[in-house]
């Protein structure tokens, strides 16, 4: 095997150390098996029955693997692999294997399952890393069933605390914790004890820039900072038809108003900033009764925290001065967020020059999602590799890659973590 020496000195490996791209794209389909959708994509909550499945599923071949598996009391599994150095604080790589209700088959599973395949091809290989290598899957990295996103990321990186996670209810009222402990995937490990080398994460693009491009890798330098405001508008439920359009409390038309101003803020700091809200709730939800209450989350995001808190402040005030003038109540509840990332300079470098060595288009993005990386980053150097989806499409059924994309980033991915892990001659 071929060595080149990367711009951090390291021992690189040779750009002929290649993963097996059938033997990953076998595995996405495999797991996708598990919480199929209804449209051809997954329906795999964290802390179902059906996320119970898929981990033991990816289990199974971490050990058929070699690899030893621990679990923190937050779920998070890690799937170890020695290296030769007993001192040597081991190199992280994964994501998640929880899935949006009507989510993709990609979607945080290629992350994991690129991990598992750097494992394997190594295995394959007979080559042995100065740094152990732990595959990392992260529960509840897409914040459906429990709010927010990235919660056992950020237990980890000590952003929230467990007994706060621990008591999140989803919409039936059950607590992660209690659905944690009966699916049977809750550790003795304490949460956030583990010390990383580094960390990198996988993931498709999410959006449309890459295709757009035609560039195989993006090279993730920052990621926008976010926020999720929960807005309550309180007015009075009343007959459609009855009630004087003088006399109404109209939640519904507070919302819409609200959400015009929403529009109009994201749009006033164009080009980076965006915002909607994803979520929305109304109350009595009847096709005759003027909405009492509604209740919904604004998303801003923004790589500039000045901007966001600028955001976040017009909304509250804008809001406000809506519901007054309308005779409603408006309540803001800050259910989730965090403050805009710049990824380490070493690991972005690996991960660049990966791209170059293998002699794949490549180019710098600024991750418009929040990923687990985003909390690990405040306690490990990290970095993360993106490619291609079809459209930008993602966070739906018809989510798609090719199997050549896949590969393209598992191999980037693979000679970023050996690089960094260091091959032993």
């Amino acid at each position: 095997m071929s060595n080149q020496n990367s711009s951090s000195g390291k021992n690189a490996p040779g750009e002929n150390l290649k993963i097996d791209g059938a033997r990953l794209w076998d595995s996405l389909m495999e797991m996708a098996k598990i919480g199929p959708g209804i449209a051809g994509g997954n329906n795999r909550q964290t802390l179902t029955d059906e996320d119970g499945e898929g981990r033991a599923l990816f289990a199974s071949w971490c050990k058929a693997a070699g690899c030893t598996m621990g679990l923190d009391q937050m779920g998070n599994m890690f799937a170890h692999r020695p290296g030769t150095d007993p001192d040597a604080l081991p190199v992280y790589v994964g994501s998640h294997l929880d899935t949006q209700p009507t989510g993709g088959k990609y979607d945080g599973v290629l992350g994991v399952l690129g991990g598992l395949e750097i494992i394997r091809s190594l295995n394959d290989l007979g080559i042995k890393t100065k740094h152990p290598i732990v595959v990392t899957n992260f529960t509840n990295e897409e914040g459906t069933r429990y709010a927010p996103a990235m919660l056992s990321s950020g237990v980890f990186a000590g952003i929230h605390t467990q007994d706060w996670a621990y008591g999140r209810e989803d919409a039936d009222g059950k607590a992660f914790g209690d659905e944690l402990k009966r699916i049977g995937w809750r550790g003795d490990e304490e949460t956030g004890a583990r010390k990383m080398h580094a960390f990198f994460e996988l993931h498709i693009e999410q959006g449309p820039i890459l295709e757009a491009e035609n560039c195989d890798i993006g090279v993730v330098t920052h990621g926008q900072g976010l926020s999720w405001t929960q807005v309550t508008i309180t007015g009075k439920d009343s007959h459609t038809g009855s009630t004087p359009m003088p006399m109404r409390k109209d939640a519904g038309l507070g919302m819409a108003r609200v959400l015009e101003l929403v529009n109009e803020i994201a749009l006033s700091h164009a080009p980076h900033a965006v915002g909607a809200a994803g979520h929305i709730d109304a109350y009595p939800n009847s096709r005759n009764v003027i909405p009492g209450k509604t209740v919904f989350t604004i998303d801003f995001r923004s790589p500039d925290l000045s901007v966001i808190e600028d955001m976040e402040a017009r909304l509250k005030a804008g809001a406000k001065t809506i519901c007054d003038d309308m005779g409603l109540d408006v309540e803001f509840e800050k259910v989730g967020g965090f403050d805009p990332v710049t990824f380490d300079e070493g690991c972005v470098s690996a991960v660049r020059t990966a791209a170059q060595r293998l002699g794949l288009s490549h180019m710098d993005l600024i991750s418009g999602a929040g990923h687990d990386a985003c909390w690990i980053n405040r306690v490990a150097p990290t970095a993360m590799v993106m490619c291609p989806c079809v459209d930008g499409l993602s966070h739906n059924e018809a989510e798609e890659i090719s199997p050549a994309w896949a590969e393209a980033g598992a191999n980037v991915l693979f000679h970023a973590v050996v690089e960094t892990a260091e091959i032993v001659a």
